[in-house]
């Protein structure tokens, strides 16, 4: 299934558009649980009580027992429902969850990152949630678990994308700091008076890649795909500007692939060395970077150039169409995603970020530097661009990314290399 690169604009955007349904189909929809029937259980004088299944990645790897204690309190708060989780390492996550749903045995509930939401919803494996309170959410979290303006799934967690820079080399070179007004003029301007090759110093570092590039492109104004989802838009005018945009920069105001760019972790150590000016990298760098003794550094929202469009990773959680604990299903989810409890388990863990628009309730992430302009993490959230989506994601991923580097690396024009892309993403559609 097809998905247009999408901007989100607070609640200003209404449902996605979507192509064609998938070809699964769903045997167990309108037969009962996907799971097993309803575990309803009581003694005399007491309320029935009901046990709903939820599958999840994310609790992988170190967050098991802080995904148990939001749990706990959910049943404590909700004494007439029981949660039996089962949590699977993201490597096999998505081939168990294929296969459970082909076979009818998925989970009451289950996590999805937002790539994998757009086929479950598309598909008819999702209930529609109802009676949703938008109060608790970031709106543009919110909106990106819609179809056609149903809700279909709600926000867990989020990371995002923004501007770091070495403050300290802006201050030497008396330039002024990237503000949120900034744009791509004025982040290139800066760029190459902050560039010294003979000192090894580097004005900006962003990957030329299909994920840099579908943002760039909503920086542009552009669509990846046309209305109907037939055919790709972004060898456009605005798309040869975000193509450009990209594949500039190396060799002039960033690193080439002979100086080591693109190798593990060579950017990270480049700014830990003081030795880059601008970066545009998720907030996930944070920890890393806080460790480095004597680094003065900060985040802006990334730069646009019509418009600003921030990278925005999510993940969420959904209720199976077959499910028939669908509402003790839904109140378990939206617990786990609004809950205070949850907001806070999440921060003292430093396990992802909270959905929430209330930051009051973020204060002690707010509060801790460096950087100390991290409210900008929150400021990137106003406008925001998801990836477009189809069912050979990974085929289309690789040849975007293929034809930027023949693009940087002058083996074509831009325009060329965007049309040779357009065309081999076409023949992905059918």
């Amino acid at each position: 299934m097809q998905r247009s690169t999408i901007i989100r604009r607070a609640r200003s955007v209404g449902g996605l558009a979507i192509g064609t349904a998938l070809a699964l189909t769903l045997a167990a929809c309108g037969q009962g649980s996907a799971t097993s029937e309803p575990e309803v259980t009581a003694t005399e004088g007491e309320e029935p009580s009901v046990a709903i299944s939820y599958m999840n990645f994310s609790a992988n790897g170190g967050q098991e027992e802080n995904l148990q204690a939001i749990v706990d309190a959910f049943e404590a708060d909700n004494p007439g429902i029981t949660v039996d989780v089962e949590t699977i390492p993201y490597d096999d996550y998505f081939t168990k969850l294929q296969t459970a749903v082909a076979g009818g045995t998925e989970a009451d509930a289950f996590e999805l990152n937002y790539e994998n939401f757009v086929t479950y919803a598309t598909n008819g494996s999702l209930a529609e949630l109802s009676g949703v309170d938008a109060a608790p959410y970031t709106a543009s979290l919110l909106d990106a678990f819609t179809l056609d303006g149903a809700q279909y799934g709600l926000p867990e967690s989020f990371s995002n994308v923004v501007l770091f820079y070495n403050a300290a080399l802006f201050e030497a070179a008396g330039l002024d700091t990237p503000s949120a007004d900034w744009t791509w003029a004025d982040a290139q301007a800066a760029a190459e008076t902050l560039t010294d090759p003979d000192a090894g110093v580097w004005g900006y570092y962003q990957p030329v890649s299909f994920f840099e590039f579908y943002k760039a492109l909503g920086q542009s104004g552009g669509e990846f795909f046309n209305a109907d989802m037939t055919a790709s838009t972004f060898n456009s005018p605005a798309g040869i500007e975000a193509a450009t945009w990209l594949t500039s920069k190396p060799g002039t105001t960033m690193p080439t692939e002979a100086d080591g760019a693109g190798t593990p972790d060579f950017d990270t150590n480049l700014f830990k060395d003081g030795k880059l000016a601008m970066w545009v990298n998720g907030i996930w760098q944070f920890n890393g970077l806080s460790e480095v003794e004597g680094l003065d550094w900060d985040i802006a929202v990334e730069p646009g150039n019509t418009q600003k469009a921030s990278a925005m990773f999510t993940n969420g959680v959904v209720v199976s169409a077959s499910s028939d604990k669908q509402e003790a299903a839904q109140a378990w989810i939206e617990y786990l995603t609004s809950s205070d409890t949850m907001v806070d388990t999440r921060l003292a863990a430093s396990w992802e970020l909270p959905p929430i628009s209330d930051t009051a309730k973020l204060a002690t992430y707010l509060d801790v530097t460096p950087p100390a302009s991290r409210q900008v993490v929150f400021d990137s959230l106003e406008a925001t661009v998801l990836p477009p989506v189809i069912a050979s994601q990974q085929e289309m991923q690789d040849i975007v990314g293929e034809e930027l580097g023949n693009a940087a690396a002058g083996r074509k024009t831009v325009e060329q290399a965007l049309d040779d892309a357009a065309a081999r993403v076409d023949a992905l559609l059918g």
